[in-house]
């Protein structure tokens, strides 16, 4: 009879960890999907190209090399940056199982978290990347870029993930 109880317990956790992770990759799905559209927006906007785009962040990778692998490196832009979102997901999710407060205050949290992912990718991921160039922070390209994060990026984040089991 105890094994039985085991089991069971097993099993609603492993259900329970599958639901989980179904809001995590909702949530890094629209994070990303809208700092994407974003970003585009303003660079198609400024007299950019989407390639050149997906690119530069591809060089965080690749280097000043990205710049010449076409596609290839245009696919691992969107790729690294889908794949960080989901992370950043992730991660929100767990600190949420352990702290109250982000899932009590979803939308503080939610802005709080964007503008930790913004000052962390900026002021840390990307420096020490091997992005061929400096970054420039314009005050309306900034402003614009800091929005992204706290409303495309933390927001749903935390609203999506407080939700999961």
């Amino acid at each position: 009879m105890a094994a039985s109880g085991a089991m069971r317990d097993s099993w609603r956790m492993m259900h329970r960890s599958r639901a989980a992770w179904r809001f995590v990759l909702l949530a890094g799905l629209v994070a990303a999907t809208l700092d994407l559209a974003y970003a585009l927006a303003w660079t198609l906007a400024h007299g950019g190209s989407a390639q050149k785009l997906l690119q530069a962040i591809a060089s965080g990778w690749l280097g000043q090399a990205s710049f010449d692998a076409g596609a290839t490196s245009a696919a691992i832009g969107v790729a690294s940056h889908y794949g960080i979102l989901l992370v950043a997901a992730a991660l929100f999710l767990a600190a949420g199982r352990r702290l109250a407060w982000l899932r009590d205050h979803p939308v503080a949290s939610g802005l709080l978290y964007g503008l930790t992912i913004y000052l962390v990718m900026n002021f840390v991921v990307v420096p020490l990347s091997a992005v061929p160039f400096h970054m420039h922070y314009r005050l309306w390209a900034t402003v614009g870029d800091l929005a992204s994060h706290l409303f495309g990026v933390g927001l749903p984040i935390s609203l999506i993930t407080r939700r999961a089991p």
